[in-house]
């Protein structure tokens, strides 16, 4: 399902609907509400929003349980971090407990130490299952989503939940949800806009399916939701 905008504070206030609801319904129905949150920049507004006193009020955070999509392998105190702009804008101002909340890096391992050591963490908090309740994402110009960019061997991942690899055309180590894991979630929903996503998004919603080169293709929930949070610009050159 793909909603369209005709402003970003809609799409903002939108999104921050969504993550009350799924919160509230969750903890209703099992006691816990288990997100994956993404970084960049699209996210910040509506972070920014959750962290008012009108929306933080509606959850019940101790039983919020945050992870992440995925992560440049830098320290938590870099600027590049995406749990850093997650916690700087949202996570510092609600009351949650640390023991909440699982960032993608730990001092001392390597990535793919940790990835494994992640996957555990996701199974002790959202079981055998590895059922997500929400997974927020963003894609990128290149039709890239999370840490699964375009002919990268992550997108053949069919196992493992939680995948480190070295981007070359970064020359970062990465870690990201896979495949797998993220389709498995009742709720995802991306949030994209701008004309620099016109092309792909164009070319993911509506064109060939070509998931080698739009990675964002493969997000096809197995017994969940997906939805498309965009504006105008962004399907500006959509048929």
């Amino acid at each position: 399902m793909v909603t369209i905008f005709n402003n970003n504070e809609k799409i903002t206030k939108h999104a921050a609907d969504i993550f009350v609801d799924a919160a509230q319904n969750a903890i209703r129905e099992h006691g816990r509400f288990v997100v994956a949150l993404t970084g960049g920049s699209s996210p910040v507004a509506i972070y920014k929003l959750l962290a008012t006193p009108e929306y933080s009020a509606k959850i019940d955070w101790n039983n919020v349980f945050v992870f992440w999509g995925d992560e440049r392998w830098v320290p938590l105190h870099d600027d590049r971090s995406n749990a850093k702009m997650s916690s700087d804008t949202l996570l510092n101002h609600v009351g949650l407990p640390k023991s909440n909340i699982f960032p993608m890096f730990k001092d001392g391992v390597t990535p793919e130490d940790y990835a494994q050591e992640y996957e555990e963490s996701i199974k002790n908090i959202a079981g055998e299952d590895g059922q997500f309740d929400l997974i927020l994402l963003g894609m990128g110009d290149d039709g890239h989503t999370a840490s699964l960019f375009p002919g990268e061997a992550v997108l053949q991942e069919l196992d493992k939940w939680v995948a480190a690899y070295y981007l070359e055309s970064q020359k970062m180590h990465r870690i990201t949800l896979t495949v797998p894991i993220i389709n498995k979630a009742k709720q995802i929903v991306v949030v994209t806009f701008g004309e620099n996503k016109a092309h792909a998004l164009n070319e993911v919603l509506y064109g060939a399916y070509n998931p080698e080169k739009y990675p964002i293709q493969l997000i096809k929930p197995v017994d969940g939701k997906l939805l498309f949070l965009t504006d105008e610009a962004a399907t500006s050159t959509n048929k």
